[in-house]
């Protein structure tokens, strides 16, 4: 008879409108599933998170409790909810364990993992960026909570550097981004013998750090008037067309949309193919699949093209860019700092020439994805057949 284990997916979503943060739900239940069935165990799912507008789940038969300050802090919501659960793996929506998103984003963060472990519940930080965290009292907090953890992974190797400075004494491991394990349907061989297709992913929040003269990324160019010069560049060529993808859809925040800048951009530049919003991480995984070349300044959205090997030039706006790429030994892609417009323009084009080197060196990234991700594994393995769990 298997044993069955509740177990709490903190700070994934089902929901949410980033269809980044549905890559990592999507890609960590399929790990889990299989680590579970290996080791004799059936898993039941609860995704807590954030409220979300989006009413459309991303999986079926899953069950998501919603976390406000309410509940966060009354004695029947999300204690009692934890109070079900056998044990949490919480992946900090892929890299909101920082300073960087201000004060409160931290504050539930942090106090949903200390609500978790002070109800006696094995906490896992599932891959993840870790940090940064400059600045007090965000290291301290930090450093404790990584203490009383089961095991911390980073999904990059500045990540574990900070998780060994903040906390030496905490159990961690290194891994890769969960998402590599995102399902999707191969369509790279539905679009050959015709033009390269193109795609832009312009992110609505870089686009409006650039309007707005934030800059809140310390980008070195202006992220817009880039974007603006390759979808010229690429839409004039006879033997290219060009497709704007989004990644990241928000009703409630205009700015923080990537579809709302889609449809600015196509209306700007009528030749290009602006595609439908998607319904799911694992379509737009899909559809990027069909795509020769892919420049995107979404962290998914680049990880979906990477892992099913679509050549992608990253737009990094943080150390989470450099540190995911530089572990995969994949050296396409633009610094946050460093080079003004012309310099990342053109590197952009030249690296358009060098397809078939982007696309061997995914390749032989994708050969380790496996290898890279036993440490998280084994840690869950080892997790799941010490628990009691309930006969099922």
């Amino acid at each position: 008879m298997l044993k069955r284990l509740r177990v709490g997916l903190l700070w994934h979503s089902l929901r949410a409108g980033n269809l980044g943060v549905g890559a990592l739900t999507l890609g960590n239940i399929a790990i889990i599933r299989e680590v579970a069935a290996s080791a004799g165990v059936d898993v039941e799912f609860v995704v807590l998170s954030m409220r979300e507008s989006s009413t459309d789940p991303i999986a079926e038969g899953i069950e998501q409790y919603e976390i406000d300050t309410r509940r966060l802090f009354s004695p029947d919501g999300f204690r009692a909810k934890v109070d079900t659960l056998d044990c949490v793996i919480d992946i900090g929506a892929g890299d909101s364990f920082a300073d960087i998103y201000g004060a409160k984003r931290f504050a539930f963060l942090y106090l949903t993992k200390k609500f978790a472990v002070d109800r006696g519940k094995p906490l896992i930080l599932a891959p993840q960026t870790i940090g940064p965290f400059t600045r007090q009292p965000y290291r301290w907090l930090a450093s404790r909570i990584m203490r009383r953890a089961e095991c911390v992974v980073a999904r990059d190797e500045q990540s574990l550097a900070a998780i060994e400075e903040l906390a030496p004494s905490a159990r961690s491991a290194l891994a890769v981004d969960v998402a590599f394990k995102l399902p999707f349907d191969d369509q790279s061989s539905d679009c050959t013998g015709r033009k390269y297709r193109i795609g832009i992913n312009a992110s609505g929040l870089l686009c409006r750090q650039a309007e707005s003269g934030e800059n809140r990324f310390g980008l070195s160019f202006d992220y817009l008037a880039l974007h603006r010069r390759l979808i010229d560049h690429f839409s004039s060529r006879d033997d290219c067309e060009v497709f704007l993808v989004t990644h990241a859809n928000s009703a409630g925040d205009t700015g923080d949309d990537d579809g709302t800048r889609a449809d600015r951009l196509s209306r700007e530049f009528p030749a290009v193919t602006r595609v439908p919003d998607f319904a799911g991480p694992s379509q737009a995984k899909s559809f990027i699949s069909s795509l020769d070349f892919l420049v995107a300044g979404r962290m998914h959205a680049c990880i979906a093209a990477f892992s099913s090997e679509t050549p992608v030039i990253p737009i990094s706006y943080s150390r989470k860019f450099s540190g995911l790429f530089g572990l995969l030994e994949y050296p396409w892609l633009t610094p946050v700092t460093g080079w003004d417009e012309d310099e990342a323009f053109n590197y952009i084009v030249k690296s358009f020439e060098e397809l078939a080197a982007m696309k061997e060196a995914e390749g032989a990234a994708l050969q380790r994805v496996d290898e890279m991700l036993a440490a998280y594994r084994d840690t869950l393995s080892s997790l799941f057949q010490r628990l009691p769990g309930q006969a099922g």
